[in-house]
């Protein structure tokens, strides 16, 4: 499953094969939005379908007659449910598996999806927005052995330490408790193949741009000592070539850089067509809207045909990304699906 030599790849271009057709459905993020309408090969699942059927019912004292639709939930983390088509044949991977232990899956049980078509789960980084879902996912399937791929440096201790203000450790989880549910762990630095070969996961991704630095005042905890970690390099993207359209790039959080995580899977597949980028951009908050203006040019010079900022993006980088691209852009809401 996993190919090693990170130096070949990038000098030698990985040959990620196109598959014809993806479908990306928004399982965990910030925002629910019912009153969105489906745009060229976006779906929303907006209160039209939910009041039709689209959506389960929920009892509710109030409303005796037939209950309401059972609402999708959104929490501050991210999880995409990928389901890749080539040659007739569809496989299905979960990124990321959102905040709470049971947000997820309550989502994807409202969509009607089944947790048993997980083939593999990818985990972008260690950040536990991005991995308590887990939790809720073993719940749903009892015992597993489901691959779980992530970079060696996933399971390292962190925490935010602020001038003036006191440190804060971030909740973690360990080897022990994802193995100890039966999941079968795969750490890998270099890019992996997944799905015979219809899905790239990147690996540590090369950091290039002059402006994105990373998360000033991020710490781990090496020994017994806190040191700086301000580049999070277990963070990783997930990487698709769909045929005749280039790459489609699935972020976590982006904190290698959004630029830096597409221009690297450019690189690394040789591909310079960018069909989409989905996922968190990481441009919220004082320390990091100073550079949502050269993200924004990198990003006209890339081109891509869609952008779905979504979980970590900010309101500011969203409101800016959705003037300057406004053919490309579309907002990210817990149910919507994309189809390319």
């Amino acid at each position: 499953m996993c190919f090693r030599g990170l130096r070949w790849y990038v000098e030698y271009v990985i040959g990620l094969q196109p598959v014809d057709r993806v479908r990306v459905t928004v399982l965990v993020d910030n925002l629910v939005d019912p009153l969105l309408v489906d745009r060229d090969a976006i779906w929303r699942l907006n209160w039209p379908r939910a009041l039709n059927g689209a959506l389960p019912r929920a009892a509710a004292a109030t409303v005796p007659d037939g209950g309401v639709p059972d609402s999708l939930i959104a929490e501050p983390g991210f999880s995409a449910l990928v389901r890749i088509e080539r040659d007739g044949h569809e496989r299905t991977l979960l990124f990321d598996t959102g905040v709470s232990a049971n947000g997820m899956v309550e989502n994807m049980r409202r969509l009607g999806v089944s947790p048993s078509d997980i083939e593999v789960i990818v985990l972008s980084h260690g950040h536990w927005d991005h991995i308590t879902g887990m939790e809720g996912l073993v719940r749903a399937l009892g015992r597993t052995n489901l691959p779980v791929i992530i970079h060696p440096e996933f399971w390292s201790r962190r925490r935010i330490s602020f001038p003036g203000l006191d440190p804060c450790e971030l909740p973690a989880t360990s080897r022990l408790a994802l193995e100890g549910v039966g999941f079968q762990i795969i750490e890998e630095r270099q890019p992996s193949f997944l799905l015979d070969g219809a899905a790239l996961v990147t690996g540590e991704v090369d950091r290039r741009t002059e402006f994105e630095t990373g998360f000033k005042g991020h710490e781990a905890l090496h020994g017994d000592h806190w040191q700086p970690d301000p580049l999070i390099l277990d963070d990783q993207a997930l990487v698709l070539r769909v045929r005749d359209r280039g790459l489609l790039v699935l972020s976590g959080c982006g904190h290698a850089g959004i630029v830096n995580t597409v221009r690297y899977a450019q690189r690394l597949t040789g591909e310079d067509r960018v069909a989409a980028i989905i996922g968190g951009f990481h441009l919220s908050g004082p320390m990091f809207e100073p550079i949502i203006e050269p993200s924004i040019d990198a990003l006209a010079e890339l081109s891509p045909e869609l952008l779905v900022p979504a979980h970590c993006t900010g309101w500011r980088a969203v409101h800016r990304i959705a003037g300057q691209f406004p053919d490309a852009f579309a907002i990210s809401t817990v149910g919507t699906t994309i189809e390319l």
